[in-house]
């Protein structure tokens, strides 16, 4: 037996590999919640209606899907061209930080603020990017390591400064930072819920990606980077330069979802303001194949599993923990699912 890579990869099996990883995640977490004493089908019904049984529950898990798409973008992104960026956590809260910091006291008006505050939080996530990146293409250092323990950096930092320079005294000794002004908020998309425009700026976003990655010399340089970095450089494409541009362009993208969940949601950035998006991100990007319209769609999907749990467990008394479990099942079938996709079994 062995693996042989396919030459062509049939437009079926693209749409059937992330299927078939759901469902494999899905049954598999089916059995631990039967070991909990529950009928799966049941706790997938609760769960089901949790996320999209109501109004109200279907605008709470678009809000979820919407930082989650930039994070899943960020990380399409770089994992096309072999650049392995695990730091979205990071880049996010960093994007967040510098977004509520200047947010406070811009002093422009809301047309002109919020766009310019958007910018701030994703030149702060490209910057934290492109170190590693420099590190890796300068010294040879993994950009696994970097980005992972960036992470743990930026949010002891994040936590320095809500604590100190940046603290909210109207938070009531709550660890918050001060909020952006009123103006610089994102406008609700459904009045009376927490769903704001950041959703449609995350679409256009996955659109603007395609369109970048589809349609322009930079998209052929970082598909040819990715497939075979070797074959790229005696093509004559610049390694270090299509590197470099695209950690700028993932980490922009992850920043940018720390600045529209400041403007959008918590107006303000607290340690626990992420439930895990940039780490999450990661699955949506390779649930979505890398694609980023699939992003789009994965990203719903992991929202409704993680707004869902919360009740299946009050429903079922199954732990809320069950929607990491199954996120994580998700990333492993998947990438299962991607290995049998690329290649073929022959004796």
């Amino acid at each position: 037996m062995r693996l042989e890579r396919r030459t062509y990869v049939p437009l079926y099996l693209v749409v059937i590999a992330p299927l078939a990883a759901i469902f494999t995640a899905l049954l598999l977490a089916a059995g631990l919640i039967a070991a909990a004493g529950v009928n799966p089908l049941t706790a997938y019904g609760e769960m089901l209606t949790g996320a999209l049984g109501s109004r109200l529950s279907i605008t709470e898990m678009l809000t979820r899907a919407t930082p989650l798409i930039f994070t899943g973008l960020a990380a399409a992104v770089a994992f096309r061209a072999r650049l392995w960026n695990i730091g979205g956590e990071g880049q996010f809260f960093v994007g967040a930080l510098i977004t509520a910091w200047i947010g406070h006291s811009l002093g422009v008006p809301g047309w002109i603020g919020i766009p310019i505050l958007m910018l701030a939080g994703m030149a702060a996530g490209a910057a934290l990017l492109a170190g590693p990146a420099y590190m890796r293409l300068r010294f040879g250092v993994d950009e696994v390591v970097t980005t992972l323990l960036l992470n743990f950096i930026v949010i002891l930092f994040v936590g320095l400064m809500i604590e100190g320079p940046m603290r909210d005294p109207m938070a009531f000794g709550w660890p918050s930072s001060v909020p952006v002004g009123g103006e610089y908020r994102l406008p609700d998309l459904i009045p009376r819920t927490r769903l704001h425009i950041g959703l449609l700026i995350a679409i256009a976003a996955a659109g603007v990606v395609w369109l970048i990655l589809a349609r322009t010399v930079f998209g052929a340089e970082t598909r040819a980077a990715g497939l075979n970095a070797g074959a790229a450089a005696f093509a004559g494409i610049s390694l270090p330069k299509t590197i470099m541009g695209v950690a700028l362009l993932s980490g922009a993208l992850a920043g940018l979802a720390g600045s529209v969940e400041v403007m959008g949601v918590t107006a303000g950035v607290t340690t626990t303001m992420s439930p895990g998006f940039g780490y999450a991100g990661i699955v949506v990007a390779m649930l979505a194949a890398l694609h980023p319209a699939g992003v789009v769609a994965a990203a719903v999907f992991v929202a409704t599993v993680f707004v869902g749990a919360d009740a299946m467990s009050r429903a079922t008394g199954v732990p809320s923990f069950i929607a990491d479990v199954i996120v994580a099942l998700c990333l492993l079938t998947m990438i299962v699912a991607l290995l049998f996709t690329t290649y073929r079994v022959r004796r």
